[in-house]
């Protein structure tokens, strides 16, 4: 079992920044993350398998919707609190951090923001305390960058509706006890439903062989001719913003989390390539060694103070979703760029479990695809820039 050295770099200052509530808070998930998680969790990757004994633990340091208002059980922080958050926990990794994250900004957010105060009562305080884990249904098998194509769909059938379809990529979905699922009425238009484990016709099959994401549980959701209670339809918002603002909400916290494993990858090849000796000196010594090092810092100093302004934006309500965008894709472009090149620092010690390298590469390997692809998010900034919709051939924009 390895020991957790892990010392965080922060080659600006960028602490200064933070309120004092901010740093407790980051360091209090870091010691429970070194303690509780960094002690087994290449085990579970290694038998792709999730830690569920960590969700008691994952609730007590907050990391289920950090920013859920008190009166509805969440801790009531801010936005920055939230991405230091997932910083530490994908520091550990970043199925751990997908975890809370579809947890918090998939599942309880559009809840808080969309749900009836009935809804809210009712799930909002059972999420926050862990006692009741939920999955986002919005990706389906034919339908990823494009989710306004989305096939599942519901009927009015009277005293109830009519939910078939199915979707896929689902974080949290084998163990789910509800799932926030967006499908489309009679009309065409985009509603979010509360489907409840058990409803007759709901199956969650589990996804196996993923090289990537072993420690997180990945699944379907398959709907069957499910009956779904009318006051399980999200009243607050309906059409493909409404979904969308929760994945602005998740992205935001990738971009932090992001950076949790690139610094996790620059701390083991700093202190390994101090340790290795090779032709009687530490191959820190080397110039190529030392440029991939220097590189490493810079860029994560850089996503350091990208997340910071975002948080602060995102606190004042300011922030854009294309903001969001290029936060999530330059932060996780980094973080595998880094772990890339720390992998080759450890030479072949890099593809052991001795080391997190090669587990954060493949974890990182999903994380650039999910929450919108590398590709749709630079795509977005080019939309923002411009004023042109390069992803849509007709011209038209979403609504």
């Amino acid at each position: 079992m390895a020991e957790d050295r892990f010392q965080a770099p922060d080659y600006y200052n960028v602490d200064e920044l933070l309120t004092d509530e901010h740093k407790l808070i980051r360091d209090t998930v870091r010691a429970w993350v070194k303690k509780e998680v960094s002690p087994i969790i290449e085990d579970y990757a290694q038998r792709a398998e999730f830690p569920k004994q960590i969700i008691p633990g994952l609730a007590e340091v907050g990391a289920f919707g950090p920013y859920i208002p008190e009166e509805y059980g969440g801790p009531g922080l801010d936005q920055i609190s939230y991405g230091l958050i997932m910083q530490e926990l994908e520091r550990c990794d970043s199925g751990v951090r997908s975890t809370a994250s579809v947890q918090s900004s998939l599942v309880m957010y559009p809840i808080w923001k969309f749900g009836s105060e009935e809804q809210k009562k009712k799930y909002l305080p059972k999420l926050a305390s862990g006692e009741m884990i939920g999955c986002f249904g919005l990706t389906e098998p034919d339908h990823g960058s494009n989710p306004a194509g989305m096939v599942t769909n519901f009927k009015d059938m009277g005293d109830h509706y009519l939910l078939n379809g199915a979707k896929m990529w689902i974080t949290n979905s084998p163990i789910a006890d509800i799932a926030v699922v967006w499908a489309k009425n009679e009309e065409g238009r985009i509603h979010g439903l509360i489907v409840e484990r058990g409803m007759e016709g709901f199956t969650t099959p589990e996804i196996h062989g993923k090289w990537s994401l072993r420690a997180s549980v990945t699944g379907e959701l398959v709907f069957d001719n499910v009956k779904v209670p009318k006051e399980n339809l999200l009243p607050g918002k309906s059409g493909l913003g409404a979904p969308l603002s929760c994945l602005d909400s998740a992205r935001f916290g990738i971009a932090w989390g992001a950076i949790g494993a690139a610094m996790d990858c620059y701390d083991s090849a700093l202190r390994y390539s101090k340790e290795r000796i090779q032709f009687d000196v530490p191959i820190a010594s080397f110039q190529l060694t030392q440029k991939k090092l220097a590189e490493m810092i810079t860029e994560i100093t850089k996503a350091q103070l990208l997340t910071w302004r975002l948080g602060v934006l995102r606190n004042e309500g300011k922030a854009t979703s294309a903001q969001i965008s290029m936060a999530k894709r330059n932060n996780v472009e980094m973080a595998l760029k880094i772990a890339r090149e720390a992998r080759q620092i450890h030479g072949g010690m890099g593809i052991t479990g001795e080391y997190p390298i090669m587990r954060h590469m493949m974890n990182l390997e999903s994380v650039i695809t999910y929450e919108g692809t590398h590709d749709i998010h630079l795509l977005i900034t080019g939309y923002d820039i411009t004023g042109i919709p390069a992803f849509r051939n007709d011209g038209k924009q979403f609504k």
